[in-house]
Parts: structure tokens; sequence; C-alpha cells
């Protein structure tokens, strides 16, 4: 049996409290789901500025009656301390800080937004939750902090200097969750996330990630814009892999993991024009007009990162962690999504 799945029937048995930042994000929705599953009570922060009330509802609907009673929303922002404690003050174990400003784009159009959002936010969270006394304090840290390093596969000792004011923001996170650590005794656990993708991530917007973007631009007829050559490698994440991180690392009794800071990914890497004919294919399904769409290139996109692979041996050993589901697994639960989901508002 592996170290996930015993962890699940552990938790069934024996219910903690969580609190989840972000919790109606893409991500932040799906730790929700998992949790609730599981027979957790959950606290969710967030104040819909990038994520969705219909992601709660989503989660509500998947969930039976008696899970969806222990979860506790507040509306509130982590750049605010005040709220930060009011989520923290019911006696909370675990807390999966998810609440930030993503996108390389939007850090470079809006840099002071982004550091107050990941940065003071992050410290803020990082307060309360000293001041609550957890037990455990995981964040999303994020692969971006490998900037300019060209080594692959990505190993979480060897970093180059950042490409973005979004890089910039999360590695400040990683020094920060180190220092209190060490100061003040908070464990905590970082995970670089790699390109995490599935169910419930926003198609729409200027911001939006690639899968689903692309999934929503060709249900809807729109033209795939592709930057760069389309040789750009990425190592996509399915969404049930980095909710198996989070819960490894958040609950982990091995002494030598904590402090630590994981790679989430599977070790794969997809170019972006294997992505596009994926997608394609799979929108074909519904859609079988689809069948010879082409993508339209353009010029590469300031700030990104050429390849992108992660080395996840780390997370195997100390953590346990074994992801699941490769891309092709992903990507057809994706579609499944999209498919249904997309031009409405649910």
């Amino acid at each position: 049996m592996s170290a996930y799945e015993t962890l699940r029937q552990d938790l069934e048995k024996s219910p903690r409290t969580w609190l989840i930042t972000g919790v109606a994000g893409f991500i932040g929705s799906n730790l929700l789901e998992a949790l609730l599953h599981l027979n957790q009570r959950v606290i969710g922060l967030d104040n819909f500025e990038t994520g969705h009330q219909r992601n709660l509802d989503l989660v509500k609907q998947a969930v039976p009656a008696q899970a969806w009673s222990k979860f506790e929303f507040v509306h509130g922002d982590i750049r605010k301390p005040e709220d930060c404690q009011k989520a923290l003050s019911g006696d909370v174990d675990y807390v999966l800080h998810q609440a930030a400003l993503g996108s390389v784009p939007r850090s470079l159009e809006d840099p002071a937004r982004t550091n107050s959002t990941n940065i003071d936010g992050f410290l803020n969270m990082l307060v309360a939750s000293r001041d609550a006394g957890v037990k455990r304090f995981v964040y999303a840290a994020s692969s971006s902090t490998y900037g300019d390093h060209p080594d692959l596969p990505k190993v979480e000792d060897r970093i180059g200097r950042p490409l973005s004011p979004y890089a910039v923001t999360k590695y400040v996170n990683e020094l920060y969750a180190d220092v209190f650590a060490r100061c003040y005794d908070l464990q905590s656990i970082g995970l670089r996330y790699f390109n995490v993708f599935g169910p419930r991530q926003d198609p729409d917007g200027a911001y939006a990630a690639v899968i689903p973007k692309w999934f929503g631009a060709l249900l809807r007829d729109e033209t795939i814009h592709i930057n760069g050559d389309g040789e750009t490698s990425r190592d996509f994440c399915f969404i049930a892999n980095t909710v198996q991180a989070n819960l490894l690392a958040a609950t982990t009794q091995n002494a030598d993991a904590i402090n630590q800071v994981y790679n989430v990914a599977v070790g794969d890497r997809t170019t972006l024009n294997e992505l596009f004919y994926n997608i394609r294919e799979l929108a074909t399904v519904a859609r079988p007009e689809l069948k010879d769409i082409e993508p339209s290139y353009r010029d590469f996109r300031a700030a990104d990162v050429r390849h992108s692979q992660a080395d996840i041996s780390k997370a195997q050993t100390l953590l346990g962690y074994a992801p699941t589901h490769r891309i092709a697994d992903g990507l057809k639960s994706s579609a499944d999504y999209y498919t249904t989901h997309v031009g409405k508002h649910v």
C-alpha cells in the first residue's frame, strides 16, 4: 500500500482541522474536495480576487451533505493580518497556503501588486500560523524559482537567478519559511509546483494557464496561439498529484522531511506542440470538426523559461510521494470537465 493510501485511511479514522487559503481557486478547491471526502474539518479563506464561488459550488455538489457541513468559509484577504488571525482562530492543525497572485506576465505588468499579495500576505500568514500554534505550514512554492539555471532535471538545491517579479516573490517565501522554522520553530514545507492542471482551472482571462486556455479556445472556435516555435517544454502535473503532495507534506512524521522544499511534478517533459495536438485530439471527441485545426505561432513570451522538468526523487524518498497521473491521464479528465463546462457559469 502506498504512503498516500495509508494516510487516507488514517485521516478517515482521525479527523483533523485544516485551513486552506485561496480555497475558491483551482488548487484550493480541489484540496477542499479531497479533505471533505476524507471526513476532515476545513476552514477556507478567500477574497475571490482570482478564485470563484462556482468552484465552491462544484465541491458542494461533489461531496455528501454531511461532509459539506464540516466546511467553514471565511471571506478575507491575506494582505490583512486580522483576516489571517480570524481564519486561524479555530484550533487549526495544518495550514495549506495556496493564496497568491500567480502568472509571470501579471507580475511583469504589476510587480507591486504581486509583491503585496505573495510576500506581505505570505508573511501575515506565517505570523498568524506561528501565533496560533499550528502543527505544520505547507505552502505553494513554484518552479519559477529555478530561474535561469540551465540544468535538467531541476534539483531542489540548485537554483539560478529569478526571471520575473513573480519568481522573486516565490523565492522570498522559501526564505521566510526557513527563517520562521529556525527562529520560531514553525514547521513548514514548501512545494515547488510544476505547471499544475486539471478540472476547475479557469480557461478565461488574460492570465489563464495554457491547458485550460487551449481547451477553452478550441471549444469556442478561437485561435490557439503558441509563444515561440512550440518546442518550449514543461513538466505538466495533474491536480491529483498536487493534492497528494500537500496532504503527505502536512502530515509526515519523518523528521528529515520537515522544513524542506520539494518539487511537485511527474518528471516528464512535454513540448507545447505535443500538448496542442494532444488537446486537439481530445477535443475532437465532442467536436469532430476540430480535427484539422492548427495553431498560430507568435513571439516568445518575456521571462519565459525555455525548458522545465523536475527531479522528484526527494519527494519520493522523504514524503513517499508517488504521482498517480501522467499527462495523458490528466488531460483526459480535464477534457471531460471542459467539454461539460466551457461557456457555462456553474
